[in-house]
């Protein structure tokens, strides 16, 4: 990759500081370079990243599900796979679990900006946090570290590419809610060589529509274009990146900067069964999976690229099976392009697993009579009376059998759950993530693998 272009290696990386609401741009340096102050003893490496040269450059893929659990990958295979089959990700070699929990002041359970900081920094933070620790002091994260360090990095992900998950890696906010100043970041701070996914409104400045109009008559979300940045997209270009938005202008792409925006925010709509859901990205998670490894493996000294599947965490808050389906079919369908990639270069770590878990998902039989209702020792406010607000979808065929064998599947809540969720891997320092672990535990892997 020709540095003239990326700039990476002649400029000092640095970091968004959040102190009393303001945001600044400070040198990664002292302290917070080394990780001595970062209360959170994992630490970043900063100056060279730690690095030490390999014989051979190492990579890491970092493939999440967003808001996938074990019932989520269990109904996928049953679903795409049946009884004797396996899903790409659950052929990996390499199995652990992980725990998710937060440091919030106020929540046991994660959100996926808590939990994606956890992977990027090390330190566990609060829920809303990007990257930052518990006083919202800005952390290191590995997508900075691998650019400081001479490695290209990457985002590709069906969320806006400012969602909670890519932005942890790749920015520091006090707020996960400020994807402007996220978006802005990638282009000052961190430049990431590729980001690719959704959230064109993050880019441009209100009235500015940009390739996708609003959705006329949403009145939950009209999608309209809101960046108090200025015009971002104008401005990554004027910083050497090729933007496209469409499918044919992805297609025809070929420069070593990419930016990638194919959906004003989401690349589909969660909703509920029947009540306006979509799942049908421009772009599939595949396609830009195998575009993004196509120019980030142009670096002689390897990278660092997160892969995501949001709509599995977002159809699972609407209880919404049949689309929880589909997105684990996207899912899986990149994580065997990861495959492919990782058999042809196995210096390459490969990770798959879930930020969280999501809606409480459980496989059942189809029974009619099975759903006990409202009750237990807590109370509750249930939608209709006598009624559940969640409940179960199905039924689904088991693949393979004809129509023989189904199942449902049952939701026990809308919201994120505390349950540890599946690590599976392959590639140098896999066998590291056997075992039952904090979340944290994936970043120190990762950065043994590209820094030490």
């Amino acid at each position: 990759m020709d540095d003239s272009r990326t700039g990476r290696r002649l400029r000092t990386l640095t970091v968004v500081a959040v102190a009393g609401g303001t945001l600044a741009l400070l040198p990664l340096t002292g302290a917070l370079a080394t990780g001595d102050g970062d209360g959170g003893g994992h630490g970043g490496r900063g100056g060279d990243g730690g690095h030490h040269p390999h014989q051979q450059p190492r990579s890491v893929i970092f493939v999440n599900g967003d808001g996938m659990g074990a019932a989520h990958r269990e109904a996928a295979r049953l679903d795409q796979e049946g009884f004797d089959g396996q899903l790409a990700m659950d052929g990996l070699p390499i199995a652990g679990l992980q725990t998710t929990d937060a440091r919030d002041p106020e929540d046991t359970v994660t959100d996926s900006a808590a939990s994606a900081s956890a992977w990027a920094t090390g330190v566990k933070t609060y829920n809303g946090a990007i990257s930052v620790d518990l006083d919202g002091n800005p952390l290191p994260t590995i997508g900075q570290q691998a650019e400081e360090a001479g490695l290209a990095g990457g985002i590709v992900t069906t969320a806006q590419v400012t969602d909670a998950s890519p932005a942890a890696f790749f920015a520091n906010s006090a707020q996960r809610a400020a994807q402007d100043d996220i978006a802005r970041q990638y282009l000052e701070v961190s430049r990431p060589e590729v980001i690719l996914g959704g959230g064109e409104d993050w880019w441009l400045p209100a009235g500015d529509e940009g390739t996708y109009p609003p959705r006329t008559g949403d009145e939950e979300d009209p999608e309209v274009s809101r960046s108090t940045q200025g015009d971002l997209v104008a401005q990554a270009q004027g910083l050497g990146y090729e933007y496209v938005s469409t499918a044919e202008e992805f297609a025809a792409a070929d420069s070593d900067l990419l930016l990638g925006l194919f959906a004003n925010e989401e690349m589909f709509q969660q909703r509920p069964e029947g009540e306006g859901d979509e799942f049908d990205p421009v772009v599939s998670l595949a396609d830009m999976t195998t575009r993004a490894l196509d120019v980030l493996s142009q670096d002689e000294d390897g990278f660092f690229l997160l892969v995501e599947e949001e709509a599995v965490d977002e159809m699972s808050h609407n209880n919404n099976a049949a689309r929880m389906l589909e997105s684990m079919r996207s899912l899986d369908a990149a994580v065997e392009v990861a495959r492919a990639y990782v058999a042809e270069h196995p210096d390459t770590l490969l990770i798959v697993t879930g930020d969280h878990e999501c809606g409480g998902l459980s496989i059942e039989d189809v029974d009619g009579e099975d759903e006990s209702g409202p009750g237990g020792t807590l109370p509750q406010e249930v939608a209709v009376e006598g009624e559940t607000e969640s409940g179960e979808d199905g039924p689904f065929v088991v693949a393979g059998t004809d129509g023989a064998y189904d199942f449902a599947l049952d939701w026990t809540t809308t919201g994120h759950t505390g349950v540890p969720t599946v690590v599976t891997a392959e590639g140098p320092g896999s066998e590291e993530l056997t075992g039952y672990y904090p979340n944290t535990h994936l970043y120190d892997v990762m950065t043994s693998v590209l820094f030490d």
